[in-house]
């Protein structure tokens, strides 16, 4: 039982949180400990509270995930976790952590338990409207972003918040892609509003987004700092983003973007590359 409920955590999903670390690259501050370490216990927060959240979701979609190829193996939708024992540890989780993160700030608890409302609102009503639904994701992101920088006590870019929330709007953009492509007449099945998407239309808002986002994130490395050396990260952002539209349009590898992150070398090569010039810009140039 241990091993299914971690599964249904889904773990692999857990590097979505590493957005809360974005506050504290960009104002400079990776090299205090402190900080850092406020931060590292906001990234297990969240992956708790949001694990908690998958759970809730996957017991009310359990029907429709069983039409899906991939996801009828989930414990619950293969009926290996009860819904009962799903619930309950969900309720566990959300007030352990919740009320564990006033320990570290208030602030804290307040971002989870505003994270935790729109994951709710989005698993019983706003995942069923077209594009908003998105937008939910997306704002999911945006709440770690803020919730990362709250917890040090630092001042977030405007810029940094619009650039995570439109490179989350890429990613699950990119998600419903794949799922209309490998669900095909059975899309609609699965989740009731795919029918309202066609692939013309996701790949249409993908390129705007995807050029919103390097355009929002060259404006933000050469508006936000003292030095216009942040430049210096733009092909890193420009090859991701890239890298990932072959991968969904060449690999059909959108559905499970955090398996991407983690598995294919150039792109994890990539990130890489990109922390460590921001951080040695952010230290040693600006």
């Amino acid at each position: 039982m241990i091993k299914m409920i971690f599964q249904s955590l889904r773990p692999r999903q857990w590097t979505k949180n590493l957005v809360v670390f974005a506050g504290i690259i960009f104002s400079g501050n990776i090299f205090n400990w402190s900080m850092q370490c406020k931060v590292w216990l906001t990234f297990v927060a969240f992956c708790a509270v949001v694990g908690a959240g998958y759970l809730v979701n996957d017991v009310i979609d359990r029907e429709q995930d069983r039409v899906h190829p991939v996801k009828r193996t989930r414990p619950i939708a293969s009926g290996r976790l009860g819904a009962g024992t799903a619930l309950a540890v969900s309720l566990l989780l959300v007030t352990v952590f919740i009320g564990g993160g006033l320990l570290v700030d208030p602030l804290l608890s307040a971002y989870l338990a505003a994270y935790l409302v729109l994951q709710f609102a989005y698993s019983l009503v706003l995942k069923k409207l077209v594009i908003v639904d998105v937008l939910v994701i997306s704002a999911g992101f945006v709440v770690r972003a803020v919730a990362g920088a709250a917890v040090i006590h630092v001042i977030i870019s405007p810029w940094l918040v619009v650039c995570a929330m439109l490179l989350a709007l890429f990613l699950a953009l990119a998600k419903r892609r794949a799922e209309l492509v490998m669900m095909e007449e059975e899309a609609a099945y699965h989740r009731s509003n795919l029918e309202q998407y066609s692939i013309e239309l996701v790949d249409q808002m993908t390129v705007v987004t995807a050029a919103a986002t390097v355009v929002s994130y060259a404006l933000y490395s050469f508006t936000a700092f003292d030095s216009s050396a942040m430049m210096l990260t733009i092909p890193f952002v420009l090859y991701g983003i890239f890298r990932y539209l072959y991968l969904v349009h060449q690999h059909l590898r959108g559905g499970f973007p955090e398996q991407v992150l983690i598995t294919d070398i150039p792109m994890l090569v990539d990130v890489v590359l990109w922390v460590v010039t921001a951080v040695a810009v952010l230290r040693w140039m600006n």
